[in-house]
């Protein structure tokens, strides 16, 4: 899969003009690459165009436009791209009270090592979760984990040959499953793998 360059990148200007009609076509990609799991815990998958998006966004914020500026978000937003054998997503977890959300953080500790993804007739694969730093303390998770889902040769051949792919959590406080995603979903990151 391809990562995002210096050169896949407009500048703040072109930007500028380029964002009301490439937010729109992004909104329109991430709805085939969202996957709640529950009324709490939902799965953005990314990709090269979704990362992108967010190295726009955070130029344009932080109006960086020299080159050390760039690498350096290139270097940060790059690992979250997908490599071909595996899926890259963010997962956030929502409780809009904050003292519920307090509660639930604390009960959900290690929820990260406990998402799952499976391609019809082979196991299970869980996350390998926060690899850049921990997100997680003696008291409680965090509400926002990266993870990866790498995937054998085989896994990788069957998604692409259309076998069905489910998603979900095995945690003791919350366990959730889409068995199996929705066809837009399955196919868009279906097409994140290289065969």
């Amino acid at each position: 899969m391809p990562k995002i360059t210096r050169d896949s990148l407009m500048s703040l200007e072109a930007y500028a003009k380029a964002r009301p009609e490439f937010r729109a076509k992004i909104m329109a990609h991430k709805k085939n690459r969202i996957v709640p799991l529950g009324a709490h815990i939902t799965l953005h998958f990314e990709d090269e165009l979704t990362m992108r998006y967010q190295v726009q966004e955070m130029l344009r914020a932080e109006r960086i436009f020299e080159d050390e500026g760039i690498m350096d978000e290139l270097n940060a937003y790059n690992p979250l791209v997908p490599d071909g054998s595996n899926w890259k997503a963010t997962m956030m977890i929502e409780y809009p009270d904050p003292e519920e959300r307090r509660v639930k953080l604390a009960a959900l500790k290690g929820v990260e090592n406990k998402v799952w993804v499976r391609v019809a007739g082979h196991d299970k694969v869980y996350a390998i979760a926060d690899e850049d730093l921990e997100r997680e303390n003696e008291e409680k998770t965090s509400s926002v984990h990266f993870m990866r889902f790498e995937l054998t040769p085989a896994m990788v051949a069957a998604a692409k040959s259309g076998a069905a792919i489910a998603v979900g959590v095995d945690h003791p406080v919350y366990t959730e499953a889409i068995d199996p995603l929705a066809a837009n979903v399955r196919d868009s990151l279906t097409a994140d793998l290289v065969a």
